[in-house]
Order: structure tokens, then sequence, then C-alpha cells
């Protein structure tokens, strides 16, 4: 699926959300094809000179925010449709396991360029092999963004729980029984009667299934939860952290201004052309022939788009023969064979 660079709300600087919803027609999918269409001018009059594959990705790379994900310092994420910069680590919430999914791995030759880096949105399949902290992990169990079941390798907030069959014997507090499938711990001693048994008895108290919506678990040793069919108790803080702005979020937008404000000419001027191939305003037009000859100057260097230049070996700046040989003045303006 394409990757946007740009978001919808983009659009409204310059079209208002009624008339870009009367352009859509009910037919979403033609903002992509349009986006498409645009990055494809983009990347083809930018590509030589300029490291814009890198300047696209910050954009494409823009994450909607999930509890499940943990952010480091520095990501970029949507959150109620605006785009934030992370400023203190973002924690994700960590499920219970009750299997390994990862487990340390040594024997890395003739494999050390197969190894890529661990990312929490990626898809993990039996002996695919990550780097994390410095060290190689060989994945155990598929798992991983598309499974919704992401786990972080040497992450584990929750410790297992023994139980035993319930029996009319005397029971300490907090211990924890199952009883006709169901889990109990008992939560009172007061006026304890061994021989009734769980269901019946107010002094014993139901064990919950774990909720990943819930987000209030107590860093307790009797805060019990069953999760296929095991009782764990939290070793951390197992709670997603709450997105806060001016806590641990900040607005903050990392993609290149120029880059945004071309692009979304660019691409409402594609998407006029789908819709009405013969009803294109000269608003559009004008944006257009502007946003093209921004990148045909761009591409000759006559402006600077501040977009970091490709570098060769040397670490300078990528530059043809022809400006290697025939430049007779440092203003590109007075180069003809530039225009």
């Amino acid at each position: 699926m394409y990757r946007r660079f740009l978001n919808t709300n983009d659009y409204y600087g310059i079209i208002t959300q009624e008339a870009l919803s009367q352009l859509l027609r009910n037919a979403p999918e033609r903002i992509l094809q349009a986006e498409e269409s645009a990055e494809m001018s983009i990347v083809e009059y930018l590509s030589e000179n300029y490291e814009i594959e890198n300047e696209l990705r910050k954009g494409k790379y823009i994450a909607q925010y999930e509890r499940s994900i943990t952010y480091p310092v520095g990501a970029h994420l949507y959150y109620e449709e605006n785009i934030y910069e992370v400023i203190r680590s973002l924690s994700g919430y960590k499920a219970p396991s009750d299997m390994c999914y990862w487990e340390e791995y040594s024997d890395l030759v003739n494999k050390i360029q197969e190894v890529k880096p661990y990312s929490q949105f990626g898809t993990y399949y039996k002996d695919d092999i990550v780097f994390y902290n410095g060290l190689a992990f060989i994945c155990v169990e598929d798992h991983g963004y598309k499974f919704g079941n992401i786990r972080i390798p040497l992450v584990n907030g929750w410790e297992i729980v023994e139980f035993s069959e319930w029996l009319p014997i005397d029971y300490k507090l907090w211990d924890v029984v199952i009883y006709e499938s169901n889990f109990y711990t008992l939560i009172s001693e007061e006026g304890f009667d061994n021989s009734i048994n769980p269901f019946d008895s107010n002094n014993w108290g139901a064990i919950a299934d774990y909720n990943p919506e819930y987000n209030d678990y107590e860093l307790s040793s009797h805060e019990y939860i069953v999760y296929n069919g095991v009782v764990f108790r939290p070793e951390i803080d197992v709670n997603a952290d709450i997105p806060k702005i001016g806590t641990n979020l900040s607005s903050g937008d990392p993609r290149n201004y120029n880059l945004k404000k071309h692009f979304v000419r660019l691409s409402l001027y594609e998407l006029t052309k789908l819709i009405a191939p013969n009803n294109v305003s000269i608003v559009r037009i004008k944006d257009y022939e502007e946003s093209m000859k921004w990148l045909s100057d761009a591409a000759k260097l006559k402006l600077n788009p501040q977009i970091p230049r490709k570098v060769i070996d040397e670490h300078r700046p990528v530059m043809d023969w022809q400006m290697a040989t025939f430049q007779n003045d440092y203003d590109p303006y007075k180069n003809p064979w530039l225009i």
C-alpha cells in the first residue's frame, strides 16, 4: 500500500474541506493516485542531486499513535490528527506472554548482511534474525505488527503465578486457585470457611482476564490477571504512557516545508485532472506550472530547496561533468548551459 508523505489536513491551506470532498466524490483512493503521480514528478526531477528519497521518508514514516507501540525520543507521530514530536519516551502497554518469542542468537556466520534492526512495525516469522540493543535475536514464534502481537526482545513485564486446584483446606491471603475452570484469589481471611467453594464464598475474588484496553494495572504482588489460561502479575509498570502535550509530546513537523507546499500543489492538479481533465481551473494550472518551475530550477541548482545534497565518496556534493568542466561563474544564471 502507498505510504503517504502528505496528510489530508495539508490540503486545507489552499483548498477548503468542502471543496476537497466534492473533488473526491466519495472516492478517497483518488487522492492516493494523485499523490503517487506528484511524487513521481518530484523524484524524477530531484533524485539526481538531492536526497529526496530520505526527505520523503520523513513524512511517510510518521505513524499514527498506537498504545501498543513504544516511541523513543525524537520520533514523530500523528495524535488527534496533528503531528507531534516525542520529547520524552512514550511506552506502550506490555501484554503477558506464556511463550518465548525471541532467543539470543550468536551464530551470524554468512548471515551478517541479512540481519536488520528490530522494528515494532515489522512482522516476524520463525528463524528471522534481528539486531536489538547491540545483540542478535532469532524469532522462535510468529508474531509482529500484522499479527497484532508486538513482542520486543528482552521485554516482558509479567511473571507467572503458581496456582492449584481448589480443595477444602486452609489457604493464605492472596493464594490463587482454580475452581470449575475459573481462577480465584483469597482476598479476605475474616470469617474464612475452607469448606465453602470459591464461587459461593465472599472470601474469594474472581480473577479477570487480561484486557489490553485497560490501562490501570497496579504494580502489586497481588494484581492478578488471566491470559491464555495462565495467571500473571506485573513485574514492572505494564500500562501505556498517556500522551500529554508539553509532557511527552511537542508540536513539530519534520517534513520539508518547500517540499510539502509544492507536493500539495502538484497533487491537487493531478487530482482535478483525474476527475475532470477538461475542466481544470486556472488556479490549479498556475500553481502546477509554478511548482514544476520550482522543481526544474532546483534540479538545475538555480535555487536552494533546503533538501540535503547527495554526496560522493569524497563527501562532496554530486556534480555532473558539464558543471565541473564548463561552469564559468558562481552565479548559476550566468551559465546558459544550465537553462
